[in-house]
């Protein structure tokens, strides 16, 4: 009976906010700190929220009106063919197990808080141990286990509890003078001393925009609310009430240190910053709720590529093995060339300088690529219906995601070329299989092809020479 009324407008709120909020958070501080002083950041805060507005608007938009649609891949698919929807749905793929490895970073630090062997998490043992994670939660997923609601709200609790704890003390223990003593000069160690304002803004970009992937899963939520009109409000308040938890969590940290304090704090950066605010118990409070938090989204996000390539597999843009499931109704396939996949990427942890920053740039930069395909395809449908409300927030969503990864992370989007290779196989097997075209790639199939694979041999060529630094 409730699931028929629908949600109400509180609990799409909601909805917005706990599914957005990962492990990122937690390491928001430290992060920006080693390339930005609180002004820049504080800017960089603003146009990025405005940029993810636009295109949780977008995705409600499309959402509503082509509820027949399904997973994110279908708008590139609907707006500009097969190929497209290819690229955008193995973008998504690439960007959920990259997360992953995120997590995997993250969670080995939090653990090394308690246990010394795995201090840093980017060792023999962390590695181990984060492998060990992946297969289990692999095996469970296969067994068709399925996150429940009620561990959902354990999750949800073990996230926002240390999260607000965080920031209620963060304003008691908050000096004005050390927050402006240096607000718009980058005098972070490690970091050239004066860099402008231009530059640090910069740094800021993929850190931020890593903390709203997953915003579009709160969109899909749309389709089951009580008021049609109440998604599009939810998206707002709940967008704006991300804004300000991240930029509190993130901020007031500058006027407790310095921010070349800051910069040298470990991964994750709030439970050490907690604990030199209340004293030891704060930093095992912080890692308690972290360790859960993070298990609980790595499961979803176990889920979550699985799903994807099967989707992929339903619209033939890959081959029907992706899509075949086992007895528990399980894609084992793709649940275990996912986790192949995982395990050796964890093998780089042992090489990065930067382990987890190198993740999840990569992740925010293969799921930029399915972002821009939905404010592109905002922008062909708003033409298409003579709407021009949602043709500029079309243009916006593209224009600032395409803007975004110029500025920050352009190599990044090249290495994520590489993940393209094996894709581009399966995607022509699944033209073979299907007869579709032929069983031929397209003369603009071929160009687009050729570009990628073009990418990603530059790519590595600047990784082996050490233009590009892991």
């Amino acid at each position: 009976m409730e699931e028929k009324k629908g949600l109400s407008l509180g609990a799409l709120t909601a909805a917005v906010v706990t599914s957005s909020i990962g492990s990122g958070v937690f390491t928001l501080t430290s992060s920006l700190a080693g390339g930005a002083a609180p002004g820049p950041v504080l800017l960089a805060w603003l146009v990025v929220g405005f940029g993810i507005m636009m295109l949780a608007l977008a995705l409600n938009n499309l959402l509503l009106k082509k509820p027949e649609s399904e997973g994110i891949q279908a708008y590139a698919q609907a707006g500009f063919g097969n190929f497209a929807g290819f690229v955008s749905g193995w973008g998504y793929w690439l960007s959920a197990w990259l997360g992953n490895v995120a997590f995997a970073t993250v969670l080995m630090s939090s653990l090394g808080y308690f246990f010394p062997v795995f201090k840093g998490g980017q060792n023999i043992p962390s590695v181990i141990f984060a492998s060990i994670v992946s297969w289990t939660l692999t095996y469970i997923v296969n067994r068709g286990v399925e996150s429940a609601a009620a561990m959902n709200t354990i999750i949800t609790i073990c996230k926002l509890i240390p999260l607000f704890a965080f920031i209620v003390v963060g304003i008691f223990v908050f000096k004005g003078g050390i927050f402006t003593a240096h607000f718009w000069s980058n005098v972070a160690s490690g970091v050239a001393g004066g860099a402008s304002v231009t530059g640090q803004f910069r740094s800021c970009l993929m850190i931020m925009m890593w903390v709203f992937v997953g915003v579009e899963g709160a969109s899909m939520l749309s389709s089951r609310a009580q008021d049609k009109n109440d998604a599009g409000k939810a998206t707002i308040i709940g967008i704006i009430s991300l804004l300000v938890i991240y930029v509190l969590a993130s901020v007031l940290p500058y006027g407790y240190l310095s921010q070349n304090e800051l910069a040298k704090i470990d991964q994750p950066a709030m439970l050490y910053i907690f604990q030199d605010m209340v004293g030891k118990w704060g930093g095992a409070f912080i890692g308690v709720g972290l360790v859960i938090a993070i298990l609980g989204s790595w499961l979803s996000w176990t889920m979550l590529p699985a799903d994807t390539t099967m989707l992929m597999a339903e619209d033939k843009l890959l081959p029907a093995s992706f899509g075949k499931k086992n007895k528990n109704g399980a894609p084992t396939f793709s649940l275990v060339l996912t986790a192949g996949l995982i395990q050796a990427f964890l093998l780089v942890l042992l090489f990065s300088q930067e382990a987890y920053n190198f993740a999840l740039s990569l992740c925010t930069a293969a799921i930029v690529v399915c972002y821009i395909f939905v404010g592109l395809y905002q922008i062909k449908f708003s033409l298409q219906n003579k709407d021009m409300k949602q043709l500029w927030i079309g243009i916006f969503a593209a224009g600032f995601q395409i803007i975004a990864i110029i500025l920050a992370g352009l190599h990044f989007l090249m290495l994520v070329c590489i993940g393209y290779l094996p894709g581009i196989y399966f995607y022509y097997k699944a033209k073979k299989d299907y007869n579709i075209d032929g069983g031929k790639l397209t003369k603009s199939e071929i160009f687009w092809s050729i570009l990628i694979v073009a990418f990603a041999i530059i790519s590595i060529v600047m990784v082996a020479t050490g233009a590009i630094k892991i």
